[in-house]
């Protein structure tokens, strides 16, 4: 089973996601973090919907405290949203396929969406690294590098070309899965037959 997990660590529908990910699928996820400010920006907006449009906004944040507690998680409405999650974007994209990036994510989504705290600065980061047992600094000045900045910079135009508008994203081949109440049906494709080769985009 192979599906691909697109999120944005300010997303806050990724954040149920990320928290149901470990249970219902072990093994086989492939992270795709990225962020969903240039795809917003290519339609238009400037900022999320939910901040450019009023009633979305309102109806979100009384949302999501009842999926939190559908799920049993925790849940701190964000005093800043969007937050910046550029960094914590640079460091998902270059430990994506660490053995503790599934921890990495949970921990970054909570100190987000669960804590209230600013994913943007490097003292959080550092903290979140280091409980996972890492680098933190060596991994900071990583994620920094004109390299891995490329790295992020593409990712978004692979988004766009396999024509993710949202977040959270699951791709099994060709076939899209937008937003959390759509894991299950993501989950259930990837796992009913074998995975035919995926098209080349463009």
């Amino acid at each position: 089973m192979t599906m691909e997990f697109w999120i944005d660590f300010a997303s806050n529908y990724s954040y149920l996601s990320v928290m149901r990910i470990r249970q219902l699928a072990p093994d086989g996820v492939v992270w795709r973090p990225f962020l969903l400010g240039p795809i917003f920006k290519d339609a238009g907006w400037n900022n999320s919907p939910f901040v450019l449009q009023k009633d979305k906004g309102a109806y979100v944040w009384q949302d999501m405290p009842r999926q939190c507690a559908k799920y049993d998680l925790p849940w701190r409405q964000p005093s800043t949203f969007p937050r910046n999650s550029l960094l914590a974007a640079r460091i998902g994209i270059l430990c994506e396929e660490q053995p503790w990036m599934t921890d990495f994510c949970e921990r970054t989504m909570l100190a987000n969406f669960a804590e209230d705290r600013d994913i943007a600065s490097e003292p959080c980061m550092t903290e979140i690294l280091s409980a996972l047992g890492q680098d933190a600094n060596a991994i900071l000045r990583a994620a920094q590098t004109d390299e891995n900045k490329a790295r992020l910079r593409e990712r978004t135009v692979q988004a766009k070309a396999r024509h993710i508008f949202g977040a959270p994203t699951f791709l099994v081949g060709d076939a899209l899965f937008w937003g959390n109440d759509r894991l299950d049906d993501a989950l259930a494709m990837a796992l009913s037959s074998p995975q035919a080769p995926r098209k080349t985009a463009g």
